[in-house]
């Protein structure tokens, strides 16, 4: 606790030399450089947006009959510019209570750097497996474990590898990625996963699909076909995804699926009531295990204080799940903006 308070004190101090260092310059127009990537018409702040984010809550298990209380985690997020076409995204765990292994880049859930030129753009680093499903997708302290499949809870996402994109239209996307497999273990380096995804996102539907290929073994690879869709009608939503795999394509469809549905209504600025049910089965040991069939589903409220400010959120959300049997969470979320808390800070000495 000690070295995280020195670590905090560093952060805040480091901010504080940038805020005085580029109040002037930030934002002004840039000069060309060698690579050539500098708009003189263009401004960009390069102050980097810097959140601690955690979560905690009541948990109560009504199968086990048993409650306590207990912190998901605390999220170091770090983005910002390095110049108009290069920016970068970190994400690490300080403290987790769903992951085992925190030390070293074991902790980072991405470390990535981007370069964008016209309608394409190119990511190196850590980052998440590209796989078509909104639920895979969900950042963790936006997720409600219990209520989520198997696949996500037991699929580690954050891999090492590059990614390319390309935007042909406004709404539309294009990408295509290769990363280490998720199945790769220390004593086995050289398995890789290969993936290609479409996006499209317009004010009333949202699609993003995927075709994946897990190697397992040497040479031998586990296929995906992910499609997720999403429907936004005013303050209603909902989403509606299936995925199915299979290392032989004769069992697609038919050995290991995923399917969900997840509609949610926004009854005001400052509440959000939402529900979701899936069913998935595994039958491919490769997965993880030959477990069967999963019915999983529930239920909640989240409850903005702030309304239009979504920085602290209060949640109160039920689920059932054959593997975690019924749970009852109750909890707060909140994201603390270390850049913006020391401009203010810095505001306030000035006057």
């Amino acid at each position: 606790m000690k070295r995280f308070f020195v670590f905090l004190g560093v952060v805040f101090t480091t901010i504080g030399s940038a805020v005085r260092a580029q109040e002037v310059d930030s934002m002004a127009p840039l000069q060309m450089s060698s690579w050539g990537d500098a708009k003189t018409t263009e401004l960009i702040d390069y102050m980097p947006d810097i959140t601690l984010d955690t979560r905690f809550g009541y948990n109560h298990d009504f199968t086990g009959g048993s409650g306590r209380i207990l912190g998901d985690g605390l999220y170091l997020d770090i983005n910002g510019y390095i110049s108009p076409h290069f920016s970068y995204s970190f994400n690490h765990r300080i403290a987790s209570t769903y992951y085992e292994d925190n030390s070293g880049f074991n902790g980072t859930n991405w470390l990535t750097l981007t370069y964008e030129v016209g309608d394409f753009s190119f990511t190196a680093g850590k980052d998440a497996l590209l796989v078509g499903s909104f639920e895979y997708d969900a950042y963790d302290l936006d997720s409600y474990y219990e209520m989520n499949s198997m696949f996500y809870n037991m699929l580690d996402c954050w891999q090492w590898g590059v990614s390319a994109a390309w935007y042909p239209g406004e709404c539309h996307s294009i990408i295509l990625q290769a990363a280490h497999s998720p199945f790769r273990y220390e004593e086995e380096d050289n398995l890789f996963s290969y993936a290609a995804g479409w996006r499209c996102e317009s004010e009333y539907f949202e699609s993003y699909w995927t075709a994946n290929m897990w190697e397992y073994e040497r040479g031998r690879y586990l296929k995906a076909l992910n499609i997720s869709n999403r429907i936004n009608l005013g303050c209603f939503s909902c989403d509606l995804e299936y995925m199915t795999r299979a290392a032989d394509l004769n069992y697609f469809f038919a050995n290991d699926f995923t399917a969900i549905i997840a509609p949610s209504v926004n009854i005001c600025d400052w509440v959000r009531i939402f529900a979701k049910c899936g069913y998935e089965r595994v039958r491919e040991e490769v997965m993880f295990e030959d477990f069967g069939t999963n019915l999983f589903y529930g239920g909640g409220v989240e409850f903005f204080p702030l309304r239009e400010d979504k920085d602290i959120r209060v949640h109160a959300a039920w689920t059932s799940n054959e593997f975690f049997g019924d749970i009852l969470n109750v909890g707060l979320t909140w994201k603390l903006n270390l850049t913006s808390t020391a401009k203010h800070a810095l505001a306030a000495i000035a006057r």
